[in-house]
């Protein structure tokens, strides 16, 4: 796997980037306790997140790698590995009760293994938006913050419906979410960040490719003309002046290139609202900037 494959399967299974304002900085209130003298081990950043958006970090007695450098909760929790190098070792050592992974083919053989030893491997979606808050729920259940969970996703589900309603009064505009520029990533139809471009009030472009992140081509984007352009690919080159060159696609003669911080919108976890609301204002700012040929940068 090159360099470039394995940087996407980090952004779409691994969730291994958080820039910007930290959506896990402020859990909620305790309001019930979590499972009496569980031991969790988590070993994907998105699930570690959940955890501690549903104040439940004390299950946790190891964590993904990533986790450990950017959450500060978490920090001094032994580390186990991450999506491509999971230490079975290094788990097993810590004696956990459950241990949580989003399904892979990456850590297929490592699941297995744990099982034969007698360790719950509990598998939780995050590819689509309905797998997201199902998970979060699921994983809420299992270590009794059922209600805390709840209350995530209702408050997540309810700006869903507030900012729909809104974009609904507004024509609704075409548009694509990069996620990496070279090779050419983009948000396809099975990805959450496609349900969060349509409340948005924006139809996906690359919503007729099955995958969440497919791979296309830069003659395929400029076939495709979307009106709004969201990049939130790692380049240091910047967006606007990036697509610049390529003044057939609306986007870019319109002024509505839109630069997004890596991790800031396209992050699986349990703050979809905020997420949402983040895009919302980057296209709004966006808007105001048209016509400048400055587009937006959202910091």
């Amino acid at each position: 796997m090159n360099g470039s494959a394995r940087r996407l399967l980090g952004i779409a299974l691994m969730a291994a980037c958080w820039t910007g304002v930290s959506a896990g900085s402020d859990p909620p209130a305790p309001s019930a306790p979590v499972a009496q003298g569980l031991r969790v081990v988590s070993m994907n950043p998105s699930l570690t997140r959940m955890l501690i958006a549903l104040d439940a970090q004390q299950v946790l007695v190891g964590v993904d790698e990533y986790s450990a450098d950017h959450e500060s909760a978490v920090a001094a929790l032994p580390r186990v590995g991450g999506l491509f190098n999971p230490s079975l070792e290094a788990v097993v050592a810590l004696e956990p009760d459950l241990v949580v992974v989003v399904p892979s083919v990456q850590q297929r053989d490592f699941r297995a293994r744990l099982r034969e030893l007698g360790v719950e491997v509990m598998e939780l979606a995050s590819i689509t938006f309905d797998q997201l808050l199902t998970s979060m729920q699921t994983l809420g259940d299992r270590i009794g913050r059922s209600q805390a969970a709840r209350e995530r996703v209702a408050a997540i589900r309810s700006t869903w419906v507030d900012v729909a309603r809104e974009a609904s009064l507004q024509p609704r505009r075409s548009a694509v979410l990069i996620v990496q520029r070279d090779p050419l990533y983009v948000v396809g139809g099975e990805s959450y960040l496609n349900a969060m471009l349509d409340a948005a009030g924006l139809d996906n472009v690359a919503a007729e490719y099955q995958e969440a992140y497919p791979r296309v081509s830069l003659e395929w984007l400029i076939a495709a003309g979307p009106q709004v352009i969201i990049d939130s690919s790692a380049d240091p080159v910047n967006a606007v002046e990036h697509w610049s060159r390529w003044v057939s696609i609306p986007a870019v003669a319109e002024g509505r290139v839109v630069a997004v911080p890596q991790g800031l919108v396209t992050l699986p976890g349990p703050y979809l609202d905020r997420s949402l609301l983040t895009m919302v204002a980057a296209i709004r700012s966006a808007d105001r900037a048209s016509g400048t040929g400055g587009g937006a940068k959202l910091q």
